[in-house]
């Protein structure tokens, strides 16, 4: 999604995307798959150490039929003055593999996990939290799912209705003083901020 909706719809995705789940991205001195230098036209990767892998080939797994699974040798990876910050394993035999996606979704999975640490994304992050919020109304007092009529016009009338009656209700909201609804609090965190 992240590399197709700007070319296929003209939109950019504003939202999190999922973080490095391996151990190495979580731990201070760990040698993550950002770290590694990729040579996509001579399908190879250079480790921080200097060491070219030695294999680069396609995968398929169910949900991401095009991965990409990346060794290097374990001659380049036993000596190696920063193989506990690689490889969990201590047998001298343990190598570093990585499991990365097709160029262009890598690009632009890196891309976002960069941009959504910058103080800028989170002030644009935080306008997606009004709408969600106007979508969720719309959805559980207005019944903006299911379409009571056939057809695309009638269909587009009833959403203008929605609207118009979902501005209302928060017109009168505001005119009565009524204060705005917090978000919900999850019944561990309650349980957390009890303690």
């Amino acid at each position: 999604m992240l590399a197709n909706s700007e070319a296929r719809f003209g939109i950019e995705v504003v939202g999190p995307v999922s973080v490095d789940t391996q151990w190495q991205a979580h731990c201070p001195s760990g040698i993550d798959a950002s770290q590694f230098v990729l040579d996509w036209e001579h399908q190879q990767a250079t480790c921080p150490q200097g060491k070219t892998s030695s294999s680069w080939s396609a995968i398929s797994r169910k949900h991401h039929p095009e991965l990409i699974k990346i060794q290097f040798s374990t001659t380049d990876c036993g000596p190696c003055p920063r193989r506990c910050d690689c490889v969990h394993s201590t047998s001298k035999y343990q190598r570093r593999t990585l499991t990365v996606r097709p160029l262009a979704q890598h690009t632009a999975l890196q891309y976002a996990r960069q941009r959504q640490r910058s103080e800028r994304f989170q002030q644009r992050y935080a306008l997606r939290a009004g709408i969600e919020a106007t979508i969720s109304q719309g959805v559980r007092a207005f019944d903006l799912r299911r379409s009571r009529y056939l057809g695309l016009p009638k269909t587009h009338l009833q959403h203008l209705a929605i609207a118009a009656a979902i501005n209302l209700v928060r017109l009168i909201a505001w005119l009565d003083g009524d204060p705005l609804t917090p978000t919900r609090v999850s019944a561990f965190e309650r349980l957390y901020q009890a303690a």
